[in-house]
């Protein structure tokens, strides 16, 4: 019994010896790890707070560009932009705002815009969807190479026969018709039996057929 409470009171004595000797250390972990805990709590809420302003700040964009107010939603999308640039709401406007430029003609802002919104959106898909809509305003442009590097840009994986399709308008755009019947033949078979392109696109590849290219 004796050598039980020898060495309990041994253990004793070095459990305390050690936490006099690592007090420092512990305390600094401790503080670390509730620093952790609540700041991530704080970075969540912060987080929440500039999703949900984001949120109403592209209402008041939608609200106004739905009624025609362009100065507006241009002010609106400005905020987003210089606020939240890697926000998917900011991706969003400057999206609508392009295609409404492009719908007025003014495709040199519309390109602008639409490399703003491919640089600053927060995934891969969507930086692809903005990459395929500035691949047609280049080429609305007249500017097919610069499409087609924008469309060899695109994860492989996103968008594939829509990439499809555009490669193969550039390709006819700068008179490769063989390149463009590969690039069309590519996009049918990426495309589903019911998908609405394939009528236009079927279209597409009799005209070169009958161009005899």
């Amino acid at each position: 019994m004796a050598l039980d409470v020898y060495d309990d009171y041994e253990q004793g004595e070095r459990v305390r010896k050690w936490l006099a000797d690592n007090w420092a250390s512990i305390a600094i972990g401790i503080g670390l790890g509730l620093a952790l805990i609540f700041g991530w709590q704080w970075w969540k809420a912060h987080r929440a707070g500039l999703d949900l302003a984001a949120a109403e700040q592209y209402q008041l964009f939608t609200s106004a560009n739905q009624a025609g107010n362009a100065v507006r939603a241009d002010a609106a999308a400005a905020v987003l932009t210089r606020d939240f640039p890697h926000n998917i709401y900011a991706t969003l406007a400057v999206s609508l705002k392009a295609a409404r430029e492009a719908k007025a003609g003014d495709y040199k802002s519309a390109a602008a815009d639409l490399q703003w919104a491919a640089a600053h959106a927060p995934d891969a898909a969507l930086k692809g969807l903005m990459q395929l809509r500035l691949a047609r305003v280049q080429m609305a442009m007249q500017q097919p190479r610069d499409a087609l590097a924008t469309l060899a840009a695109i994860d492989p994986h996103d968008y594939r026969a829509e990439a499809a399709i555009a490669r193969g308008d550039a390709q006819l755009m700068l008179g490769n018709q063989a390149a463009a019947r590969v690039a069309y033949d590519q996009a049918l078979a990426y495309l589903k039996p019911d998908a609405p392109q394939r009528g236009l696109l079927k279209l597409k590849l009799d005209n070169l057929a009958i161009a005899g290219k």
